[in-house]
């Protein structure tokens, strides 16, 4: 049974940051076609925005390869997973699950905002890519948070 919730530890944290990734990169990508078919020339600045969001996704999948790691199965075997363990794993993955669904989601709304910003002012771009980093710093720290915890367990 401790496989059991270690996996679905891995699961959280890729289903639910990849959630938040997918409608990110989905509003963000919005505003972009809307900027791009009206100053094409944009269109590096506008997809890099874009982009951004998408990092949560990433964040989650990785943690999850650690968790699968870490039980035995991406290296063929499987490792006997007490239930506390477990239970212990599935905790360790919720801060990059949860943290990533809201970052992924809330950095779309900033990086839509940002490209609003490049259609109207395309020299701000530097400026305007501070928004969405901003809200990348807590996708981060919950990363590192679950990497840590998933692999001192």
């Amino acid at each position: 049974m401790g496989t059991v919730y270690a996996l679905l530890g891995a699961a959280v944290a890729v289903f639910l940051a990849g959630a938040g990734s997918a409608y990110g990169v989905g509003v963000a990508g919005q505003a972009a076609a809307g900027v791009v078919s009206e100053q094409p020339e944009q269109f590096a600045k506008v997809l890099i925005l874009e982009l951004l969001p998408g990092t949560q996704g990433i964040y989650g999948l990785l943690v999850g390869f650690i968790t699968l790691s870490k039980v035995g199965l991406l290296g063929g075997g499987t490792v006997e997973v007490s239930v506390t363990t477990g239970l212990l794993i599935l905790a360790a993955c919720l801060p990059i699950g949860i943290v990533g669904l809201i970052s992924g989601k809330e950095q779309g709304k900033t990086a839509a905002a940002s490209i609003g910003i490049v259609a109207k002012r395309p020299e701000q771009f530097g400026k305007a890519m501070l928004f969405p980093a901003m809200v990348e710093t807590y996708a981060i720290l919950a990363l590192l948070i679950s990497i840590l915890s998933v692999s001192s367990i």
